[in-house]
């Protein structure tokens, strides 16, 4: 069981609730349910996920003010439930930070393939092996980056950044994510190990290709 992936729906559909949970368990999922967004906070503190279903329209917090909270706290990626041709709204969940939406009424078969979808990109970091990003090796278990025959050091905040991003390529942090990850609290600390990073890791830091900042959102890390 502690190989399953762990996905937490939350609905105030008891119907939903059950069919996901009894359709997810026969794929191979362990599956945790909450009917409500308090519910669902309550069973973050204490259980792993790896996604959330979440729907959108529930008797008090909603799934959109549920995902702008819990999304500035690195949360696991989320897909909404939204009702039909609710076009601005989704689009608003996406703004929110939430990694794909699905419209009700669906096929469980869909759901099942976003989800999978999203589980499949994220990469199991082994640090006894190394890693490219472009023209750098990253060596997490040396803690070493290599460039151009250059050998630099990182500490063991900045490998907890590293393997968080190079388990999820293209991903956007924002500067509060980093901050719960590294136990870093202040903004310009943490633009500041950032900035080191790019030294160790781009060609041209100063124009970086792997390590970009994405206005107003955050940092990002693409891997070729």
């Amino acid at each position: 069981m502690d190989n399953l992936n762990h996905i937490l729906v939350v609905d105030d559909d008891d119907r939903i609730r059950s069919l996901l949970k009894e359709y997810l368990n026969e794929n191979k999922f362990l599956v945790s349910t909450a009917m409500n967004s308090e519910e669902a906070k309550a069973k973050l503190n204490h259980f792993k996920f790896d996604l959330i279903v979440l729907d959108v329209m529930m008797p008090g917090q909603s799934g959109y003010e549920l995902t702008k909270e819990i999304k500035d706290k690195n949360s696991p990626p989320i897909i909404l439930l939204t009702a039909k041709g609710e076009v601005e709204n989704r689009i608003k969940g996406l703004e929110l930070g939430a990694d794909d939406y699905i419209g009700k009424p669906f096929e469980p078969k869909e759901l099942l393939l976003r989800i999978n979808n999203i589980i499949s990109k994220k990469i199991k970091i082994d640090t006894k092996k190394k890693y490219s990003v472009g023209e750098a090796i990253i060596d997490l278990n040396k803690m070493i980056i290599k460039l151009n025959n250059n050998h630099r050091k990182i500490n063991v905040t900045e490998k907890k950044i590293l393997m968080e991003m190079l388990s999820n390529p293209g991903k956007t942090y924002s500067r509060t994510q980093i901050g719960e990850l590294s136990g870093i609290l202040q903004e310009r600390s943490i633009d500041v190990m950032i900035t080191r990073l790019r030294q160790k890791i781009e060609i041209n830091p100063k124009n970086p290709r792997y390590l970009q900042t994405i206005r107003g959102s955050g940092y990002v890390l693409w891997v070729e």
